[in-house]
């Protein structure tokens, strides 16, 4: 693949999870947040926050409240003050005088443990859709938002979408009226290719077919070359 090929691939949403508990962040949280398509960064402490912060900057911090260095309600407000990061305050912490400190400090959602990672992963996505540029539709044309997280048709109709298939799409549109290979879109769906199961592919595509259906909108012009990958073509 040349080097302009390989600068179309999508950037998934940037996560960092701000967690002591070394079970909960590393076996739970951040497995959960890459099977749903994020780019997951751990830390153990609001220092090692603040230097992967240095690194790159997250759309999106799962952060603890009771950290080794420095409580989670100071991170949040340090957040607020100098970036506009996505905050998900996730604490045993159940009190409703934390609640509303954490959201007067500028968390956009508050989880209590113990929680289902898949929840984690929701809050996440919604986070992250909620702070999103307005969706601007390429006249007539189909579209995804500024973020990534909706798709719109040329009437104007959007959908939300999942990490899955936003990714995918993502790699669908930057190769928009030609073929993109079976093996790119699994590039971007799983780290190891050799361990993905290739029909789950198939059956994704099918899903987000289904799902437009379902959801009224007209049929998405994504063609088939079997065996080989798929074609977009936004303006018909």
């Amino acid at each position: 693949m040349s080097s302009g090929s390989a600068a179309l691939q999508p950037s998934p949403l940037h996560v960092v999870i701000v967690e002591d508990d070394v079970e909960l962040r590393d076996a739970i949280l951040a497995p959960a947040l890459r099977a749903d398509g994020c780019k997951v960064v751990g830390a153990g402490s609001a220092a090692e926050l603040y230097q992967a912060m240095f690194e790159r900057m997250p759309e999106v911090v799962v952060l603890d409240i009771r950290l080794p260095d420095q409580s989670g309600f100071e991170v949040a407000r340090y957040l607020r003050e100098n970036s506009d990061v996505g905050i998900v305050m996730l604490t045993g912490r159940v009190t409703t005088a934390d609640r509303v400190r954490g959201h007067d400090l500028g968390a956009d959602a508050y989880l209590t443990k113990p929680v289902d990672a898949a929840v984690v992963c929701a809050t996440v996505r919604s986070v992250a859709r909620r702070l999103a540029p307005p969706d601007r539709n390429a006249g007539g044309a189909w579209a995804l938002g500024a973020d990534g997280w909706r798709l719109s048709a040329p009437s104007g109709v959007t959908i939300d979408l999942s990490a899955t298939e936003r990714v995918l799409l993502q790699r669908l549109f930057a190769g928009a009226n030609t073929t993109v290979l079976r093996e790119a879109l699994i590039a971007v769906l799983a780290d190891d290719a050799n361990a993905f199961d290739p029909h789950r592919l198939d059956m994704v595509m099918h899903r987000l077919r289904r799902k437009l259906a379902d959801a009224g909108m007209p049929v998405l012009p994504l063609h088939t070359v079997r065996g080989v990958g798929y074609v977009l073509v936004p303006r018909g």
